[in-house]
C-alpha cells in the first residue's frame, strides 16, 4: 500500500518560510488582505499573493471577496491545530532585537490560536477551570461538569447553543509555548469572545498577541479565582 502523496505536498507547502510566516499570522483567526499579510510577514506583496494562491489551491487557506478586494483566512480549526502542533515541536526563533524580544514575550503570555485563547493566560484559565471543578478532562477533550453548566450560564455563555455548532466542542489544544493544553473548540472560542466583549482582553493590531486590561485582571481574579502575574 502506497503512502498518501498529498502529505508530501502539504509538507512542502508548509516548509517554505514565507508561507509558514503567512500561516502563523493567520493563526489570529481573522481575515487579512494580501498586502497586510505581506507587511506583517515582511515580504513583498507580489510574493504574498503567489504564496496565498498556492495555499488556497491546497485548501489550507480560504479567501473571501468583497468587491475588488480579497481577504484571506485559515480554512478551519483543523488547519490551525496542525500549525499550533508544528510550532510546539519547532526550535525557538532566535531573538536578535529588543522588538523581537518584546513581541515574543507578548505572544507567549497571551495570543489567539485561530479563534481561542492560548499562551500562558490560556493555559492558566484552563487549569483554573479544571481546578474549580468546572471542567474535567479525558485523553483528548475537556467536558463541562454539572457545576460548570451553571458557571458558564452565570458568565453569559450559552452552552446548549454552542453545542449545536458543527465543530469540535471543547477539545484539548497543545500550547506551543507552554507545552501544556489549553481549551479549544467552540467553547474555547465562546470564552475568548466573552472576555473580549467584557473588555477584559483586547486584540492588538498586526499581531496575534492579546492584551489583558486592568479591568480584566480584576475580573479574572474575581470570577476565575486566578491571580495573574503580568
Amino acid at each position: 500500500m502506497k503512502g498518501n502523496s498529498n502529505v508530501a505536498l502539504i509538507a512542502s507547502l508548509l516548509s517554505e518560510p514565507s508561507r509558514a510566516a503567512i500561516l502563523t499570522v493567520l493563526l489570529d483567526g481573522r481575515f487579512h488582505a494580501a498586502s497586510e499579510l505581506a507587511y506583517i510577514a515582511r515580504i513583498k506583496p507580489q510574493t504574498a499573493s503567489f504564496h496565498l494562491s498556492k495555499l488556497v489551491d491546497a485548501n489550507i487557506v480560504t479567501v473571501e471577496k468583497q468587491g475588488r478586494h480579497r481577504y484571506y483566512g485559515i480554512q478551519n480549526q483543523e488547519v490551525a491545530q496542525v500549525m499550533e502542533s508544528l510550532l510546539s515541536i519547532a526550535p525557538p526563533v532566535e531573538i536578535r532585537s529588543l522588538r523581537q524580544s518584546t513581541e515574543d514575550k507578548a505572544l507567549r503570555y497571551a495570543r489567539t490560536c485561530y479563534d481561542h485563547l492560548a499562551g500562558s493566560l490560556g493555559v492558566q484559565l484552563t487549569e483554573a477551570l479544571l481546578g474549580a471543578g468546572i471542567l474535567h478532562e479525558d485523553q483528548d477533550n475537556f467536558a463541562i461538569t454539572e457545576q460548570g453548566h451553571q458557571f458558564f450560564a452565570d458568565f453569559d455563555i450559552d452552552v446548549d447553543r454552542i453545542k449545536q455548532q458543527r465543530r469540535s466542542f471543547s477539545h484539548k489544544c497543545l500550547d506551543w509555548s507552554e507545552r501544556r493544553h489549553h481549551l479549544a473548540g467552540a467553547l474555547g472560542n465562546a470564552l475568548l469572545e466573552r472576555l473580549l466583549e467584557l473588555d477584559w482582553l483586547r486584540r492588538l493590531p498586526e499581531t496575534r498577541a492579546i492584551q489583558i486590561t486592568a479591568k480584566g485582571i480584576t475580573g479574572i481574579a474575581e470570577i476565575f479565582s486566578l491571580e495573574l502575574d503580568t
